[in-house]
């Protein structure tokens, strides 16, 4: 937020960009006094589990978050990636691909519930916070007021306001060039401010029907538990119908 002494990525490196030596991100971190807060791609089971420090995921509808769409914009990938594999020129064509073939490490449904899944297995832990965007969008301030709980952290009550202005999307899109991850590397993203594309949930309705959602329904079941399958869809009643016969959800889980 304004007053901060340093643009966001300068205070959270992306820990496994890979786009400067790793030594200078731990130099940037170890020379901090403040609470560390870190930001990172990599499933809970490829992180090592402190208990001195929180693991806090994000989810959303899948649907949403699928490549069938060009992107808006995105980082290069580091000189060490395999080169990425030609898609489809269609969308739907491209969205089956994404859901059904890309296997990790390509980015693909597959890995996106392994993800989720690594954390959601360990919702019991008091250090695993799972939050989902719809109630991010939908409940702004308290999923802040949830978080600052669980992190102990004590905000005066003026601030609130002021906080909360800040974390909406439109006022994020506003301060681009102050919070998008890397932006301080010449090049990466020609145009920050289409880091945040539309934002909005249900983008996913203009392109599956009743069929393509009852295939996209059975690939899901192959990925996720039928518990976090429901917590990851209920953004839409049409994602909750699609997964109702579900064990119960951990409280934790929201």
């Amino acid at each position: 937020m304004p007053g901060w002494p340093a643009r966001l990525t300068e205070q959270s490196p992306w820990l496994d960009l890979a786009t400067r030596p790793i030594s200078d991100v731990f130099a940037t971190l170890e020379a901090q006094r403040h609470r560390r807060f870190i930001k990172t791609h990599t499933p809970l089971d490829g992180l090592p589990v402190d208990e001195r420090a929180t693991y806090i995921c994000v989810g959303r509808d899948p649907r949403d978050a699928d490549p069938s769409r060009p992107p808006a914009s995105s980082p290069p990938k580091p000189s060490w990636t395999t080169a990425p594999r030609p898609r489809p020129a269609d969308r739907l064509d491209r969205f089956w691909h994404w859901a059904e073939r890309a296997a990790p490490p390509d980015e693909g449904l597959e890995l996106l519930l392994h993800h989720l899944t690594t954390f959601w297995d360990r919702l019991q832990a008091s250090n695993v916070v799972l939050v989902h965007y719809s109630d991010l969008r939908a409940d702004l301030e308290g999923e802040m007021r949830r978080l600052a709980g669980r992190l102990d952290i004590a905000i005066n009550t003026d601030s609130w306001v002021r906080l909360v202005a800040e974390a909406r999307f439109d006022r994020m899109r506003e301060r681009a060039d102050e919070v998008v991850p890397e932006v301080t590397i010449d090049g990466l993203w020609p145009d920050a401010s289409r880091f945040f594309n539309r934002g909005a949930s249900g983008q996913w309705c203009s392109l599956l029907g009743p069929a393509e959602l009852r295939r996209y329904e059975a690939r899901v079941r192959q990925l996720a538990a039928p518990d976090l399958a429901f917590w990851i869809h209920k953004a839409s009643k049409a994602g909750e119908a699609a997964f109702l016969d579900r064990p119960g959800r951990p409280s934790s889980a929201r």
